[in-house]
């Protein structure tokens, strides 16, 4: 919630541009998507919907999540606002079965979703309940050792996988680092098993 405002501010996220319509939505994941005129996707970990919406231009009928409700408040008036159909649902995607019943032909997320999340198998259960027996899950991420460096990416300060909960304290954030916020978060590094695994499974 306290980082929603700075980053729809920041250039990070060229919101300017993105109301123009821009996409949010870079070469790699464009390249998995390919044609999805008419079908149906499910965007986790939606944060403020750009991506929701540059899904929604596509063609595409989206549903999104995300657990911040300022974040999704957000989405809701930028989708009013650029004039896409797109519905936001407010909840912890490990609850997400008690907001939604039907499957998608796409389940989609990307970028720094899953550091966040202490239980993959939960996950990766929501992510293959969601889908249509011939549908596809479409995951862009950073690979696992991104993550075992610091901020300035001058050491190593973190394991390749965690099953213990990191505990840090942050000041700014990724999309503006000068910002004026210093907070505490947790997070999991995930090994590659531990993420195909679950999926696999």
């Amino acid at each position: 919630n306290n980082k929603t405002e700075i980053h729809i501010a920041s250039d990070f996220y060229d919101q300017t541009n993105f109301l123009k319509g821009k996409s949010s939505l870079k070469g790699i994941e464009l390249e998995l998507l390919g044609n999805i005129q008419g079908k149906s996707v499910l965007h986790l970990q939606c944060h403020f919907g750009q991506d929701s919406i540059s899904l929604q231009r596509m063609g595409a009928q989206v549903t999104a999540v995300d657990f911040s409700d300022k974040a999704i408040d957000c989405a809701r008036k930028i989708a009013i606002e650029t004039q896409a159909d797109v519905r936001f649902i407010c909840c912890n995607i490990y609850e997400l079965p008690q907001h939604l019943t039907e499957t998608f032909d796409i389940v989609f997320t990307s970028y720094g979703t899953i550091g966040w999340l202490p239980d993959l198998d939960a996950w990766a259960s929501i992510v293959s309940q969601f889908m249509k027996p011939q549908g596809q899950f479409i995951f862009v991420e950073f690979h696992p050792v991104v993550w075992m460096y610091d901020d300035d990416f001058t050491s190593v300060k973190y394991p390749y996988r965690s099953t213990e909960a990191i505990h840090e304290t942050y000041t700014g954030t990724y999309a503006d680092q000068g910002a004026e916020l210093t907070q505490d978060y947790v997070m999991w590094n995930h090994g590659i098993s531990d993420v195909l695994s679950p999926l696999i499974r």
